[in-house]
């Protein structure tokens, strides 16, 4: 049983970008919830504990009164809000972690390093520290998450120090963790790592990434790492494990049932009656292999001619980071690849695939889910990447066939009952959706059981 201390004993969790979005109406301010994987992750801790949310509310107020109207609105939902100036996040956010640090965790070379916007990272990161430092309470539980900062841990646990509070710290990264090759590319990589070591307890999403972090603590710092799953640093010890994201089943499941989702799960039953549709749900990033993707796919067309008019692809695309040259350039390429496929492949009554780049409504979402055969991811790196969960938990009475990249983070958990190919190959990417598209009912039963057993048993109120 909980002490009297535990249950008083708060949680606080801090990430870059809070998971409310916050409008100006008639001189005052409202936050509302919004959507993503870390908000999916984390929001069955609404039901169960009491936590306040720390991060920066996603726009630039430097004016001490406009601050206080956001931050009154804030705290209606739990929130604290951390307020850095426009070029600061812009340098932070932009130039830093997403030019630098997020090509390095997902095992891409030739990254420049730019000393300014690290400069920028120390600032934020140190603005992040002062604020939740002042804010905690001694004792509270602090869980911090992504690579937006990795340095708050050691910087937070000094000020917390010098306060005399004493609070447990957390990380979580929800992004792959690279093999020392690609990690060494960052002549910061130790003071990163440094900031990490200050927790007491780190968390990645496979085996893989923890133990990629785990040698490079070794290997760069000299770092203790002989005993499993801890390192030992300048006399600190942290607890380093693998720790599965999920989802809420049940959430797809009343989806499943309300009315207008089921018209909509008939509209395209109908629509699509006699084709094999396969699904692809993805953030348009580089990491999520859309262009090999579409080129999997249309070699699969060319190798198979006979199968012309009986397999449509839908592809949901989300917006990403618009404003970042590469992103913009990226849908340019894509853009064109769907162009090519439907001008070589398509006919008067059928069109091969369908790209949908924008988000869709969670109803629209499940109900794509439901009526597809096939679902296609080909993530070149990732965290753990939910879809495949999301998938399967529509799947109940279909029994679709997963087709998952081996490099998918869910790959650790999910190949046994997925059809699992390497993303950079045309030929395995076709032979895959083939398997999948001519497996017979027995075993697509026997894969389904497997899968659902697993997202029903790891789940986020796990």
């Amino acid at each position: 049983m909980a002490t009297e201390d535990e249950e008083r004993r708060g949680l606080i969790i801090v990430s870059n970008r809070l998971p409310l979005s916050v409008k100006e109406e008639n001189g005052s301010y409202k936050s509302s919830l919004s959507s993503g994987g870390l908000v999916t992750a984390l929001s069955g801790l609404t039901k169960s504990t009491n936590f306040r949310w720390f991060g920066w509310p996603g726009k630039a107020i430097e004016d001490p009164e406009e601050q206080k109207k956001v931050s009154d609105a804030l705290a209606e939902n739990s929130a604290t809000g951390i307020f850095l100036d426009e070029q600061l996040a812009h340098d932070h956010y932009n130039n830093f972690c997403n030019s630098v640090l997020w090509p390095i965790l997902h095992y891409q070379s030739g990254v420049a390093f730019n000393e300014d916007a690290w400069k920028a990272y120390q600032r934020a990161n140190e603005i992040f520290a002062d604020t939740v430092a002042n804010e905690a309470n001694a004792g509270d539980l602090i869980w911090v998450h992504d690579y937006h900062l990795l340095l708050l841990p050691s910087l937070l646990r000094e000020r917390l120090e010098k306060q005399g509070k004493h609070c447990p710290i957390g990380f979580t990264l929800h992004t792959p963790f690279p093999a020392e090759d690609f990690w060494r590319a960052i002549p910061v990589q130790n003071d990163l790592l440094k900031g990490l070591l200050a927790c007491d307890v780190i968390g990645f999403h496979t085996d893989e990434y923890r133990r990629n972090f785990t040698e490079s603590c070794g290997r760069s710092l000299g770092a203790n790492t002989e005993k499993a799953g801890q390192v030992q640093y300048e006399g600190h010890e942290s607890c380093v494990g693998v720790f599965v994201v999920g989802i809420d089943p049940q959430k797809f499941n009343d989806s499943m049932q309300d009315r207008d989702v089921r018209k909509r799960i008939h509209e395209l039953e109908k629509q699509y009656e006699g084709t094999t549709v396969i699904i692809g749900v993805d953030r348009l990033d580089y990491t999520k292999g859309l262009v090999q993707k579409l080129e999997g796919y249309d070699y699969f067309l060319n190798t198979y001619p006979e199968l012309q008019g009986k397999v449509t692809l839908i592809q949901v695309a989300v917006p990403s980071r618009e404003d970042v040259k590469e992103y913009q350039d990226l849908e340019k390429e894509i853009s064109t690849l769907v162009g090519k496929i439907n001008g070589e492949h398509a006919t008067a009554d059928w069109t091969p695939l369908i790209y949908m780049h924008r988000s869709v409504s969670f109803a629209e979402l499940t109900s794509l889910y439901c009526i597809a055969d096939i679902c296609l991811l080909t993530s070149r790196r990732d965290g753990m990447n939910l879809v495949a969960s999301e998938y399967v938990a529509c799947q109940e009475n279909k029994h679709g066939v997963l087709v998952l990249s081996e490099l998918a983070g869910a790959a650790s958990f999910m190949s046994g009952g997925s059809v699992t190919f390497h993303p950079s190959s045309v030929k395995e990417l076709s032979d895959a959706v083939h398997k999948a598209l001519t497996m017979d009912e027995k075993e697509k039963k026997e894969r389904y059981e497997e899968l659902r057993e697993f997202i029903t048993t790891h789940t986020r109120q796990c």
